[in-house]
């Protein structure tokens, strides 16, 4: 099935819970989804018969820092249709949050682990949210727009000097004078 005749059948069952279809200029057709319908959505996604996405390929979270917008991207696949399906969620970006689909989808886990870690995108009802690839310490979430680094993480620097600066330095320093015979 098209994307177009996806989101059409989407749009039939749940109303205006989706909306905004756009094909032009992307290559990846998609449409988006309001945040507080999204579990319903999620289901219709999987379990009506002429969909039948059952497999979340991946979950990515954008910051859209100037729009004030944290944007999380679905992106499904039917090996029984062999069709596709993406889907955009945008969330205030002060308090980005959003249902978790781990019940749905089992691969949602760890993915959304990561953007929780990486974005701070809470996805409610999550079994296990918690920090996949920062340490638990951490503070801040490294991928947003505006994080600021902290000069050093226990004691170590979290900066280094570039290796071209080093380079030239050591070229500075290695210099050796001409024979002058």
């Amino acid at each position: 099935m098209e994307a177009q005749k996806i989101f059409e059948l989407m749009a039939q069952k749940c109303g205006d819970a989706v909306f905004g279809f756009t094909a032009e200029g992307t290559k990846d057709p998609y449409f988006k989804v309001k945040p507080e319908r999204w579990l319903e959505v999620a289901r219709l996604l999987r379990d009506t018969p002429e969909l039948d996405f059952d497999f979340l390929n991946v979950l990515t979270g954008v910051d859209w820092i100037k729009q004030n917008v944290m944007q999380v991207v679905y992106h499904f696949y039917s090996y029984r249709h062999k069709h596709q399906c993406v889907v955009k969620i945008d969330l205030d970006r002060a308090k980005p949050q959003v249902a978790s689909v781990e019940s749905i989808w089992k691969a949602a886990n760890w993915n959304e682990r990561e953007q929780y870690d990486l974005l701070g995108i809470e996805f409610l009802g999550h079994p296990d949210l918690r920090r996949i690839l920062m340490p638990d310490d951490w503070v801040g979430h490294p991928v947003r727009k505006d994080y600021k680094e902290a000069a050093e993480y226990r004691g170590m620097p979290t900066t280094r000097p570039s290796p071209m600066d080093l380079l030239a330095a050591y070229d500075k320093a290695n210099v050796k004078p001409e024979d002058s015979t």
